[in-house]
């Protein structure tokens, strides 16, 4: 009974195992890559190729989508195919770049293709296949690197001999980790000075006692995983500059300047004395001359003078007045126009009728 009972159980265990696998291996995704990593501004196309089985008799949905790196949000579709029909309006930072590589999915093909690539594209992504009572799914790494860019050469130092001089090299635009490799470009030869010291991570290249041997073109090598870019700088080592000589001209140089500087000022300064001068005295001589006297008026003050001097006279001094040349008046006062004369000889006629009443009387 008991040897009955296990035969009977094995019977049974093996036909649900087998059942089970059927069930198991009726959909499989058959890509096998899982990991890309790839330059910003490619393209890559990512495989999810499946096979069907007589038992998978439902509708056939292949959808692809994005799970974040933060565990707690939730994964986003990017695109799906179900019931013939395509929708990839899911994810707007992929839209216009992503498309199902083949034009018939159902045929056994899901993969996808991103277009030109940004380096927001890094992400996991996932195809999942469901075709009732199949259901697969396949998880892809992608990893979008920036090529190195506006990679930059520079010196720093005097490069004189004798001196320590480093080259430098940096570039603006990559994805780390970025390496860099420095060469001398000398014909038949590309090494470095043999007291070169060269840090590839950082990019600079130390010169250590700097010789005229050390002159040439030097150039460096940026690179990562994707890619590479290149910069190079001319290096030209001379004797040392005469110190002593340039400093002394400075100082000469800025005596000369000092020199004509004062020279300027003092000729601003007496240029403006000469000018404040010049109206000072101009103003004097206005002050102390006083302006002429009319003709008339001098004419008219001496013969007043004169007709006051003779309502004085008594008569025991008119003879000597009566013989006094009234006919002189200053020659500066008067002008000989006959106009003039004439009034004068009314005058003289006033003066003698006077003298005549006076005596008279």
């Amino acid at each position: 009974i008991f040897n009955a009972f296990t035969e009977v159980t094995s019977v049974i265990y093996f036909s649900s195992a087998s059942r089970v696998n059927s069930l198991t291996r009726s959909l499989s995704i058959t890509s096998a890559e899982s990991a890309f990593e790839k330059a910003q501004g490619e393209r890559v196309t990512l495989p999810c190729t499946f096979v069907l089985s007589e038992e998978d008799v439902g509708t056939l949905d292949i959808e692809w989508v994005l799970i974040p790196a933060d565990i707690q949000k939730k994964e986003e579709t990017i695109i799906l195919y179900s019931g013939d029909r395509i929708y990839n309006h899911y994810y707007p930072a992929l839209s216009g770049r992503l498309q199902f590589t083949s034009s018939d999915p159902k045929s056994g093909d899901g993969s996808v293709d991103i277009l030109n690539l940004k380096s927001a594209d890094t992400g996991t992504y996932q195809c999942k296949v469901k075709k009732a009572p199949g259901v697969e799914s396949q998880k892809i790494q992608l990893n979008v690197l920036v090529k190195p860019a506006s990679t930059k050469c520079s010196i720093e130092g005097s490069q004189e001999i004798g001196k320590d001089i480093i080259l430098k090299c940096a570039s603006q635009e990559g994805t780390p980790l970025l390496y860099y490799d420095w060469r001398r470009v000398v014909t038949g030869t590309q090494g470095l000075p043999a007291t070169s010291v060269l840090n590839k991570n950082t990019g600079e290249l130390l010169l250590k006692n700097a010789s005229k041997d050390y002159s040439g073109t030097y150039n460096c090598v940026a690179s990562n995983r994707v890619g590479t870019d290149e910069c190079s700088v001319e290096l030209n080592v001379t004797p040392p500059i005469n110190t002593a000589g340039v400093i002394a001209g400075a100082i000469l140089g800025t005596l000369l300047g000092l020199a004509l500087l004062a020279f300027l000022v003092f000729c601003c300064c007496k240029k403006h004395r000469e000018k404040k001068y010049e109206k000072e005295v101009h103003h004097e001589i206005r002050e102390d001359v006083l302006p002429p006297k009319s003709r008339s008026s001098t004419a008219r003050s001496y013969i007043g003078s004169n007709r006051s001097s003779l309502g004085s006279m008594s008569p025991s001094n008119m003879e000597g007045y009566s013989k006094t040349p009234y006919s002189q008046v200053p020659s500066e006062d008067f002008e000989r126009a006959s106009g003039q004369n004439q009034t004068i000889a009314s005058s003289k006629s006033d003066i003698a009728h006077k003298i005549g009443d006076i005596t008279v009387v």
